[in-house]
This record gives C-alpha cells, sequence and structure tokens, in this order.
C-alpha cells in the first residue's frame, strides 16, 4: 500500500496530477482546488489511497491526513465510490462538509453533481458520529440564513465551492439575517 508520495509535479490534467519519484511517474487522482494551486515543477507532498479494483489500480492524492480521512468515510457510504468522493472533497470544504453533518443538512451534499438527495440523507444519517478527528477547530453550526446566502450566491453565478468559502469568511459576530450575510459574502468577492 502506498501511504504517501513527495516528489516533482511534471504534468497536470484535469483530474490528475503526475508526479515524478526517482524517473517514475505517477498519475494520481486529486481534488480539483488543489489541482488549481499546484503547477507544473512544484514539488508536492500528497498523503495517498490506493484503490485496487479487477480491471484497474488508481492512486487518489490529498493534501492532510484528514482529508483522506474523510475520502474514505465517503467510501463506506453506500452508493458513492472514489471519483463521487473526490467530487464532495472537490466541492465542499472539510469545515463546511463537518458543519453540514453536525448541523444535518442533507442539501450541501446535494448540491455536488451526482449526489441526489437520497445519497446525501445516506451521508448524514451514516456519518453521524463517525466524523474524523479534527484539530481542535470550533465549527460552526450551519443555520438557515448560511443557507440562504449560498443559494444566492450560487443564483447569482458563484460555483458551490465560491459560495461555501464566502460563507466561510463570514466573521462569527456577523448578524444572523441574510441580507447583512450576503452583503459581507459578496465583500469577499472584492478582494480578488
Amino acid at each position: 500500500m502506498i501511504a504517501s508520495i513527495s516528489g516533482k509535479v511534471i504534468q497536470l490534467t484535469k483530474e490528475t496530477v503526475v508526479i515524478d519519484i526517482n524517473g517514475l511517474g505517477i498519475e494520481i487522482f486529486i481534488p480539483k482546488p488543489m489541482l488549481a494551486e499546484i503547477e507544473t515543477g512544484d514539488l508536492l507532498h500528497l498523503y495517498t489511497y490506493m484503490l485496487v479494483r479487477e480491471d484497474n489500480i488508481s492512486l487518489y492524492g490529498f493534501s492532510s491526513l484528514e482529508e483522506k480521512d474523510f475520502f474514505l468515510q465517503f467510501l463506506s457510504v453506500g452508493g458513492i465510490g472514489p471519483k463521487l468522493s473526490l467530487s464532495i472533497l472537490s466541492s465542499l470544504s472539510i469545515d463546511n462538509i463537518r458543519s453540514a453533518i453536525l448541523s444535518e443538512k442533507p442539501d450541501y451534499f446535494s448540491r455536488v453533481p451526482g449526489i441526489g438527495k437520497k445519497t446525501a440523507q445516506k451521508i448524514i444519517i451514516q456519518m453521524q458520529g463517525k466524523l474524523p478527528e479534527s484539530e481542535g477547530l470550533a465549527i460552526r453550526a450551519i443555520t438557515d440564513s448560511d443557507d440562504a446566502v449560498v443559494d444566492a450566491l450560487i443564483s447569482l453565478g458563484y460555483s458551490v465551492v465560491e459560495a461555501q468559502t464566502a460563507l466561510q469568511s463570514i466573521p462569527k459576530d456577523t448578524p444572523d439575517d441574510v441580507e447583512t450575510k450576503l452583503r459581507v459574502a459578496l465583500q469577499y468577492f472584492d478582494h480578488f
């Protein structure tokens, strides 16, 4: 089993990174946000999971052990394979995943392409009490106004990932009304 890999990035595709290890190119599937941050020539260290099937051997890479743990937890949910598990990690941040599970908000998962309402419910039910250990971070519960802000940002043309990131940027002491939170969330995009 390959537990981790370190090496130089020699190629990037839409879904994978190829890392050179002493002349051997290893192709690894990684979450899209990580893919957007790296460039050819970068040195990269990934925690990996090797999936062996009758017709395929695939390697999946993650920037942290916590991200890898979530990937494995999603694989344990019926109806979720490695591609869909990676899609969840590409669409939602670890904090948003943890908040959605703790707040029992399956609609956050149903926003991920390929996940319907039933599968989203299964994720919530099966992952309750099984969340990978966090590093002492306080997790903010998702409120109805948070849902409304994310929906509003998506309707304005932002992706699910962008909307979730903007929501996370809202200070905890912001009043819990949709208009105020939406205004603060939109200010997040002004910084780019």
